[in-house]
């Protein structure tokens, strides 16, 4: 079935006469009968009750009816097309990993809807994995990411640094010092997230950790590892936008080299509206806080 054919079969709906519609489409009545006769083969079923008075019959209305809707939002394509579509404007969807999007959605949604007043930004935690698989099957429009996706189908704007804190008991002899020694940690019981998280190889990388994956303490999420952190259970590391502005109950230590992850915003390298990609990353560059690195880097 096509477009075309739905219009014509519109036309004769409104019409209820065969040369007429024609004229109204400006085509010759054989050519407007054959295509409604070619609609009714491919759904094998008469829509039209051919006589001296031209009728619908009960399926034809129901075709009608949504061939109108159909029509309308393919008309609507066509205006938008015509003048231009307004960049981010009406809903997106992003899938953003669940150690960035509860620190990141406060200060990240007032910037864009002051940059965007139009974007309907709906939100999707997710780990890693399901969100590089949902952006590739066109379920969300972007993902914020903490690693490189590695697939050359999508698009990658490189958005900020953010650099890890060592987070230790009040009463380790780590938390006198200024700054942890990277090495220091290697000898320490290194508390990290479940399967899945990339923020866990992140962290056994940094602190070199050599643990057995039975021995490990994992957490499903960085408030679980907080609190077992206090209760002396083992050392973690926590990045920047984790942070609190006054932390009582445990300490955050600056690493030695510092350490970060880069948080990445992902689109469809194919999808033909990748510069608001682009856009949004400029938005949330823009508003990052003071504790990450903005990064100007082009698309890769």
């Amino acid at each position: 079935m096509t477009l075309t054919q739905l219009r014509y079969l519109v036309a004769l709906a409104d019409h209820r006469h065969f040369g007429k519609a024609a004229a109204a489409c400006a085509i010759s009545q054989p050519t407007l009968s054959a295509q409604v006769r070619k609609l009714e083969a491919e759904l094998h079923a008469a829509l039209v009750e051919r006589g001296q008075v031209i009728a619908l019959t009960t399926l034809g209305h129901a075709v009608v009816s949504r061939a109108r809707g159909i029509l309308a939002e393919v008309d609507e394509i066509a205006s938008i097309a015509r003048r231009g579509e307004e960049p981010l404007a009406g809903p997106r969807r992003i899938g953003i990993i669940p150690t960035l999007c509860p620190y990141l959605l406060p200060w990240a949604l007032p910037v864009l809807h002051r940059n965007h007043p139009r974007l309907d930004l709906i939100c999707r935690e997710a780990m890693t994995d399901s969100v590089v698989a949902a952006v590739k099957a066109r379920e969300l429009d972007f993902g914020l990411i903490a690693e490189e996706p590695g697939d050359p189908a999508l698009a990658m704007q490189p958005v900020f640094d953010e650099p890890f804190f060592a987070a230790l008991p009040l009463t380790h002899p780590l938390a006198l010092r200024e700054t942890v020694p990277q090495r220091a940690l290697s000898s320490e019981r290194i508390l990290v997230l479940g399967e899945g998280h990339c923020l866990r190889d992140q962290t056994r990388a940094v602190c070199n950790a050599a643990i057995e994956p039975s021995n490990d303490i994992q957490a499903t999420s960085l408030e679980t590892l907080r609190g077992l952190v206090t209760a002396g259970q083992g050392v973690t590391l926590l990045p920047a936008l984790a942070r609190r502005e006054a932390e009582t109950d445990l300490a955050l230590r600056p690493l030695d080299p510092p350490a970060s992850r880069t948080v990445c915003l992902i689109s469809r390298r194919a999808d033909p509206r990748r510069d608001e990609a682009i856009l949004l990353a400029d938005s949330l560059r823009e508003g990052a806080p003071s504790c990450v690195d903005p990064r100007h880097i082009a698309d890769r």
